[in-house]
């Protein structure tokens, strides 16, 4: 014979158990207050507007500003980067020779300082620079163009424009960037060919 059910203080009676939870709830904890609404907070302020294609404008002009003097595509030629070494000889010159131009065994003669020049200004004191340097007789200059390290993009204009110049010239047997006592890759030493 099963035992009938008896309630005990601890456990709730069959009817409680059909009282649902929020009246309970409402029972436990007495009347409540509204609470007055609480104003939205502001909205977040719009963004200023921006001159976006007076952006696109100015960053074309710096760009152009640095190429000025350059072929139509040439800028595009411009792959050196902050820390790449410049090396070049010509096919009549020795390996052997490009080397010793590595460890900075020719001394330069003469030399020039590019920082703060733009690229045209920099592409014409390195023309003057190596015909003044041949006619005096000079077989090795050094040229200091930089790192680059102001450049807005990674590119080092200046180094692009000595790297590009310098292949161009006949009168270049060979260059390479400096030993790092001489500069290092923020400078290039240049050896002429004789008068």
């Amino acid at each position: 014979m099963p035992k009938s059910r008896m309630p005990t203080p601890d456990r709730p009676r069959d009817d409680d158990a059909d009282q649902d939870d929020g009246s309970l709830f409402r029972d436990a904890i007495g009347p409540v207050r509204t609470l007055p609404p609480v104003p939205l907070p502001p909205p977040r302020p719009k963004p200023k507007p921006r001159a976006r294609m007076s952006e696109i404008d100015e960053a074309e002009a710096l760009r152009q500003s640095r190429a000025a003097g350059l072929a139509p595509g040439l800028e595009e030629a411009f792959r050196l980067g902050r820390g790449d070494v410049l090396s070049y000889r010509r096919d009549n010159v020795p390996p052997r020779v490009l080397r010793r131009l590595a460890r900075g065994e020719y001394a330069a003669q003469e030399e020039i300082d590019l920082h703060h020049a733009d690229a045209t200004m920099a592409e014409r004191q390195v023309r003057r620079l190596i015909v003044d340097a041949r006619g005096m007789g000079h077989a090795c200059v050094r040229i200091v163009h930089g790192k680059g390290l102001n450049s807005d993009d990674s590119l080092p204009v200046l180094k692009n424009v000595v790297d590009r110049v310098l292949r161009q010239r006949s009168d270049v047997l060979a260059f390479h960037s400096a030993p790092a006592a001489q500069g290092g890759t923020g400078a290039v030493l240049v050896l002429l060919a004789p008068r």
